[in-house]
């Protein structure tokens, strides 16, 4: 058992994390990106043990991954049934019930009353590539619109979707076409303010889609209801809801990609939620396997029914380890109320983070909801430039302190923090402390 308490025996990182690092440079493709250089040997609840056995608060959760904790014992336990069971079939080839449990499950606690119908598949680039696919099948459309600093995925379709040029798209071209992009309702950076962003943002959207594509010629619209990689930007209030008016008024489908918000990580199952508005299509992954990789597409029966029988499916997409560990995942979601644990952690981030902006005016913005909250790291001289290397220099002195913090942002200035649900309050107070040690470190 792994005592939930950050602990360091030994610098970070350790001497075996250095030799695992050599290793690597051996065998590894220097195109997988690094991260830090501390190996993990095991995992519970909130906290990471490596190799040399420091125990690390993880801040990251494996990019919004572990949301029910690492080693969640009904996922260990469901996964050991189902292992011992069996591990594959290939559900188009021969079925199993649990597919269509987790299927039966997504459609009780997505948003919507309407009759729903899921598609299983194993990452959340596959879940959005097949959205599209069966958007543009159900309306007979090609052109997708996308947004600025959107992140969706590294397949040929998602990485057209993506915004940001370098590492995800740079040297891949050339991409899918019928892709466009549009302004996103960014309140931090909107010109004239965050007050007026959402009339603004909308109104620049209708004109260009009018303008660049032509509504008739759009199958869907797809957006991030607060956007992950792209910075954790959270839309401007009642920007979402004009969009959805607009896409049902056109006949266009509209796809909220909830693969690092969803499944309780803003203090509600979904971040949509928070808006009041439900989506046609709705991607989820990362959080929805306690750990294991699954992905699902669910949305309206009459859309996702549009494709024609088996242009749906693929050879690991749900498989039978990935649905049990799903199930159980939600199964601690509901019973162990995460929504509401993600509130109480969201309070507490918000709280600490705001604190620290007085001191620190290199925060720009302390943004999010719930347990996915951000700050902006910019120049404090009122230009609101981009600090990126100060950002990489906070996060670099959290991890030899034993927090795993992740930055993210089209500009490479915003520090993330993806904590389990599960966390101790206490150890999101001490990552915070850790936070505030680290910003007067760099900054001397």
């Amino acid at each position: 058992m792994i005592t939930q308490q950050r602990k360091l025996v030994t610098e970070l990182p350790g001497p075996i994390s250095k030799s695992l690092a050599q290793r690597r440079v051996a065998a590894v493709s220097s195109a997988v990106s690094g991260g830090s250089d501390i190996y993990v040997a095991g995992a519970e609840g909130a906290i990471l043990l490596d190799v040399d056995g420091n125990q690390i608060i993880d801040f990251g959760s494996g990019i919004g991954v572990t949301s029910v904790g690492h080693s969640d014992p009904r996922v260990v336990a469901a996964v050991t049934e189902q292992a011992a069971s069996f591990g594959h079939t290939c559900f188009m080839v021969n079925p199993y019930e649990n597919y269509i449990e987790l299927c039966e499950k997504i459609a009780e606690v997505t948003p919507g009353d309407f009759d729903k119908r899921s598609v299983l598949l194993n990452s959340g680039a596959e879940a959005v590539e097949n959205a599209v696919k069966i958007a543009r099948a159900y309306t007979g459309r090609q052109a997708v619109v996308v947004f600025d600093h959107a992140y969706h995925g590294r397949t040929n379709l998602t990485m057209a979707m993506t915004a940001k040029v370098s590492p995800y798209k740079d040297g891949f071209g050339p991409f899918a076409p019928e892709i466009y992009r549009v302004g996103m309702a960014y309140p931090y950076r909107w010109p004239t303010g965050p007050e007026n962003c959402a009339e603004e943002a909308f109104a620049d959207f209708v004109g260009q889609v009018h303008i660049q594509v032509g509504e008739q010629h759009v199958a869907a619209v797809v957006l991030e209801p607060i956007q992950g990689e792209g910075g954790f930007i959270v839309p401007a209030p009642g920007f979402l809801a004009k969009l959805v008016e607009w896409c049902h008024a056109n006949g266009v489908v509209f796809i909220a990609d909830e693969v690092q918000s969803g499944f309780c990580r803003t203090g509600a199952w979904f971040a949509v939620e928070h808006e009041g508005i439900v989506p046609d299509l709705i991607t989820t992954a990362k959080a929805l396997g306690g750990g294991l990789p699954i992905a699902a597409v669910t949305g309206r029966a009459e859309i996702m029914n549009a494709p024609v029988p088996g242009g749906l499916g693929g050879t690991f997409g749900g498989n039978p380890l990935s649905c049990a560990a799903a199930l159980a995942a939600i199964e601690t979601m509901e019973a162990e109320d995460l929504p509401g644990k993600a509130r109480r952690i969201g309070e507490v981030l918000s709280a600490r983070l705001t604190a620290l902006a007085t001191q620190f005016p290199q925060i720009g913005e302390v943004r999010g909801r719930g347990a996915m909250m951000a700050i902006e790291i910019i120049v404090p001289d009122g230009s609101k430039a981009p600090d990126a290397a100060l950002t990489k220099a906070v996060v670099a002195a959290c991890i030899r302190r034993g927090v795993a913090m992740l930055s993210c942002g089209s500009f490479g200035n915003v520090i993330r923090m993806l904590p389990p649900l599960v966390s101790d309050i206490s150890l999101i107070e001490d990552a915070m402390d850790v936070l505030a040690e680290a910003f007067a470190e760099v900054l001397g």
